[in-house]
């Protein structure tokens, strides 16, 4: 069988690379450092959703092509790549604590993880818990991987037509 993953934005710009690595680093959803860059890529959609991910499927191509010649622009991605290396070799809580069980992780099995409301992979409080463990971990250093499912399509978003009838729209994660 021949598999060809699917690629994100397969049309992105070279110089624009690396917003597919931010774009796909959950720490998004609790620190905040990158939402300078993802409000000037999509000032209204970042308003609305707080998801790199949609705002980097969303976008245009003439849009993104812009920022290649944006310096600016260029030099605030290249910073925050550096932040976010940085921030994944620095010593960390469980490093100085446990320095000889560094890369011996524990899995961590849950059928719904509530990391952000961008990535709709839980319905309640357990879910949310369980994703609060998540961010923590990973500010902590702690080796933890995390098991689950993905639901390509799960909870259902409801909308009003204009007779006041429900519209269920079942979004793809």
């Amino acid at each position: 069988m021949n598999y060809t993953p699917y690629e994100l934005r397969p049309d992105l710009p070279e110089e624009l690379h690396d917003l597919r690595v931010l774009a796909l680093d959950l720490r998004w959803s609790w620190n905040h450092v990158a939402d300078t860059l993802w409000r000037r890529v999509d000032e209204a959609l970042w308003r609305h959703t707080h998801n790199p991910w949609m705002i980097l499927q969303t976008v245009s191509l003439r849009r993104l092509k812009m920022f290649t010649s944006d310096e600016s622009f260029l030099r605030l991605l290249q910073d925050l790549r550096k932040e976010q290396a940085n921030t994944l070799e620095a010593d960390t809580w469980f490093s100085h604590a446990h320095g000889e069980r560094r890369h011996v992780p524990t899995a961590y099995f849950c059928m719904e993880y509530g990391i952000s409301e961008a990535l709709p992979l839980y319905s309640g409080g357990l879910g949310v818990l369980a994703g609060d463990h998540l961010k923590t971990c990973s500010e902590l250093g702690v080796p933890l991987q995390a098991v689950g499912l993905l639901y390509q399509q799960g909870y259902f978003r409801q909308a009003l037509d204009g007779d006041g009838n429900q519209l269920a729209f079942y979004p793809f994660n």
